[in-house]
């Protein structure tokens, strides 16, 4: 807060300093980004689905005994990451032999579990990897509604006030092999659902009052002739080029634009690679893809162009160290990429030229956060980073919790939700360090 001591030109000046850092944060973090709802954090990844958060205030020390407001025990299983509005917080899980697929709603301020809700329920369950959950692709809300994805096993529309089901769709079906991985996600009227199996592969819009089929789009080009190599799991992108919105959509041997409106293909460029998991980030009018789940390489696109721009379009690759499973992170210039086995790798955003790499060891699955001036990586095993962002390596924190990481966290006003694999945590300063440090 500002003290009454400072002089009337210093509290405009402070003013008009936080009014043009808002800004200029805002204009160069989603610019190029169709806009989501408005919504502390509507979707996996946020509001713009890229990793940053508008939170402040956050602490940047935790464990199990500091800084945690509350902790709140989770039934089932599931690596859907949380989304909140309203006042809630919405997951989705799945009971442990897979059958029965459910909605779990949690209390912002209290942590309190105020809905346990069966979707969709089996009579046996689907194969999925060891690894994977039946519940592991992020549910999207708007103003009024939270929509939830299990994969083939279903879609569903609930009101957020009741958690009443309002529609279900079963006709999406494909053959995943390894579960259900793609998130959904809102544009205008419609919820996009990818569909990328050892089947099927096809981009679906669904309108999201009646759950309806609005369009459908075959995948083009020729897949591949192993079944298991034409499957993908990634969650698409709406972006803004030149006035013009298009869905991209990662799929097997090549990345797709898409009209969001009609599901009209408006271009694409083919590499070789599956079973792709990480989100598309966009920034410097450049899309960062990640290629393959084996073998992966991270591709910088220019946007732009129509058809097949593959020779045009690819301004530079990386083939070392790329992850397979969490969304890279951009940061003014610098691009964050943290790789399955533990090894951050910060490159230029711009040219692709390694700034550093680091070592930092076990597994990770989460993708990382931009908050409150700090990059945030999650590990496997509990133990989070904080680092701060520039050009060199620069460790400021390690925080341990129990249990296990796979789902990304979200972060609204001075807090950060954190889901483990038994229980969601509130992380935030007490109320009165919060209160000290705005009068400092």
């Amino acid at each position: 807060m500002i003290r009454p001591f400072l002089s009337s030109h210093q509290r405009n000046n402070i003013r008009m300093w936080l009014s043009c850092a808002i800004t200029a944060w805002a204009l160069t973090t989603f610019t190029d980004v169709a806009p989501a709802a408005d919504l502390p954090w509507p979707q996996f990844r946020g509001p713009g689905g890229q990793g940053h958060a508008a939170a402040v205030g956050l602490p940047v020390k935790w464990s199990e005994s500091e800084n945690v407001a509350w902790k709140t025990s989770l039934p089932g299983e599931g690596w859907s990451s949380p989304v909140v509005a309203n006042g809630r917080i919405w997951l989705t899980a799945a009971s442990l032999d897979g059958l029965s697929l459910r909605v779990l709603a949690v209390d912002e301020k209290t942590g309190k579990l105020l809905h346990d809700v069966e979707v969709f329920h089996r009579a046996e369950p689907l194969p999925k990897n060891s690894k994977n959950s039946f519940a592991s692709p992020t549910a999207v809300v708007d103003d009024t509604h939270v929509f939830v994805h299990y994969g083939t096993q279903g879609t569903a529309c609930l009101e957020q006030q009741t958690a009443k089901v309002i529609w279900t769709n079963t006709d999406l079906q494909l053959d995943h092999k390894e579960g259900p991985g793609s998130s959904p996600i809102l544009w205008n009227d419609l919820l996009f659902i990818t569909c990328d199996g050892m089947d099927v592969q096809f981009v679906a819009a669904l309108d999201k009052r009646k759950g309806t089929l609005r369009w459908k789009t075959e995948r083009s080009g020729k897949p591949a002739d192993n079944p298991d190599h034409r499957k993908a799991y990634t969650t698409p992108l709406v972006i803004n080029v030149a006035g013009q919105e298009q869905l991209i959509s990662p799929s097997a041997d090549r990345v797709i634009a898409y009209e969001p409106a009609t599901g009209r293909e408006l271009w694409k460029v083919e590499y070789k690679g599956f079973s792709i998991v990480p989100r598309p980030v966009l920034a410097h009018d450049l899309l960062y893809i990640t290629t393959a789940f084996a073998r992966p390489e991270l591709w910088a696109i220019r946007t732009g162009g129509t058809g097949d721009v593959t020779e045009s379009h690819v301004a530079w690759k990386l083939k070392k160290q790329v992850p397979s499973s969490p969304s890279s992170l951009v940061v003014g210039k610098e691009l964050y990429l943290i790789s399955d086995k533990g090894i951050l790798t910060v490159l230029d955003a711009l040219s692709g030229e390694e700034l550093y790499t680091e070592r930092l060891g076990g597994n990770f699955s989460a993708s990382p956060l931009y908050v409150d001036g700090h990059v945030l990586l999650f590990r496997e095993d509990g133990l989070s980073y904080v680092l701060k962002p520039g050009r060199t390596y620069e460790l400021l924190q390690e925080n341990q919790l129990d249990g296990r990481i796979l789902a990304t966290p979200a972060a609204i006003g001075r807090t950060l939700f954190l889901r483990t694999d038994t229980a969601i945590y509130r992380i935030e300063k007490p109320a009165a360090d919060t209160t000290e440090q705005a009068a400092k």
